[in-house]
Formats: structure tokens, sequence, C-alpha cells
């Protein structure tokens, strides 16, 4: 009998609230995630060899190789992976959780990248680190979409996940609109660390919700290499793709 009440339970809230795609509203068989239909989920891009053994840029064709920006620069982390690429319909489904609250979508969202090929690239680490939030704009959105992720990509792993370890103490405009030069400068002294001893030889995972020009996770890393990061791996949930 008990093992059949969470079936039961299942079912009453399939009867209630029948199960829709988040995003065109068709009738989906199960509540379950990801809350797609077959013909939504083909529009997800997952990002996917041929790539940068290092960034993770994909490649059109080829095989996995360090690319041009990576040979010229080594970049302060050691391996960067997203799951998907930043298009519609992912891109209205993020700005929705990230600007408005609609928190319906995150947990089909985490289920994409759980699955994707950049996922299973990733480590173990020994600290699993947010990128923060200034705190006016984490009191005015009420939470960080980063540390969302984190929990949720890596329920396992809660006990390494640091979200104030890694600190915002600078505001910054949003980067949204900015040039590549303007991201960097606009982000310099941004961050900084509580404790830096927590990071001295230790495997580091820096969680962000969009891989945009890259400024923003390279700032991190180089605060978090430079204070004796031993290895230190990214993964973002989505990359926008890049404009030739």
């Amino acid at each position: 009998m008990n093992r059949l009440l969470p079936e039961l339970a299942r079912s009453a809230v399939d009867l209630l609230f029948p199960p829709r795609c988040l995003v065109c509203s068709q009738p989906l068989p199960v509540h379950e995630p990801p809350l797609f239909c077959s013909a939504c989920r083909s529009r997800f891009r997952w990002l996917k060899s041929p790539r940068c053994r290092c960034c993770g840029q994909p490649f059109v064709v080829g095989e996995d190789h360090l690319c041009g920006p990576c040979l010229e620069h080594r970049p302060p982390f050691a391996l960067a992976r997203s799951a998907l690429i930043y298009e519609p319909p992912l891109s209205g489904l993020i700005t929705a959780w990230k600007f408005r609250g609609h928190q319906a979508a995150l947990a089909s969202l985490v289920h994409l990248a759980r699955s994707s090929p950049g996922f299973n690239d990733l480590g173990r680490p020994d600290l699993i680190l947010p990128v923060p939030l200034h705190p006016k704009r984490l009191r005015w959105r009420g939470f960080n979409q980063a540390l969302q992720l984190a929990r949720c990509c890596f329920p396992d792993q809660r006990a390494k996940i640091f979200p104030h370890l890694l600190c915002r103490p600078r505001q910054t405009v949003p980067q949204t609109d900015l040039s590549g030069r303007e991201r960097r400068q606009n982000l310099v002294g941004a961050f900084s660390l509580a404790d830096p001893f927590l990071v001295r030889d230790r495997q580091v995972l820096l969680v962000d919700d969009v891989w945009t020009t890259g400024t923003t996770v390279r700032e991190c890393g180089r605060l978090l290499t430079g204070a004796g990061c031993r290895r230190l791996e990214v993964f973002t949930l989505a990359r926008r793709p890049k404009v030739a």
C-alpha cells in the first residue's frame, strides 16, 4: 500500500493540474521533467563535440582541439562546459526564470543540463562556487540563479556548495549591452574572496547560468587561481552562439 501512495499522489496532481509543455502548452502525458513536447524538445541544441578542449567553444566540423584564443592566452580555468546553445526557446525560458521569477521551468532545465555531454565532462570538485550577485541585485531579484543551478544540478554534493565564499562587493552595470572590452572593464575588481585560504590547493567548480563572452568566469577564474586554486572548472546552463 505504501508503494502505491506516491503513484496515487502523482496521478492526482496530473488530474488536477494537467501537465503541459512549457514552451507551446501542448498537453503532456505525465508531470515529470523535462516538461517539453517532442517537437519543442527537438529545438534545444546541445553543446557537444567538436569543440575546444578547454573553453568548450563549438566548432562546425573536425575534432576536439584548442581554439585560437585558448592557444594564444591560456584561460585561468582548465575546463569550461555549457549544456545548451542560448537561443529560442531556451533563451525565453531562462529570461522568464531570471527576470520574472518563473520557477516552473527550473526542474526541466536542470534535467536537460544534467543530461548534456558537457555535464559528463566535469570532474569531482572539492568546492562548488556559484557566481555571486551584488547584494542590491540579489534583494531585487530575490534569488541567485547560479546558486539555484548549483544546488539542483549537484544535489549529491550540496555540502560542497559555498554560496558566500565568492563575493561581489562592487555593483556593476548589466553586461547585456556592453562590448567585449566594456565587459572586461566593467568587471575589473568586481569580485572578491571571503576566505582565500579555503580555495588553496582545491579543485573548484564555478557555476553560472549563461556564458556570453566568458568575461565573468575569466574574472572569477583569475581571482581563484591567484588564491592558489589547484584546478578550476566551469559549468553553465547555456552559451550564447559566437557572432561571426
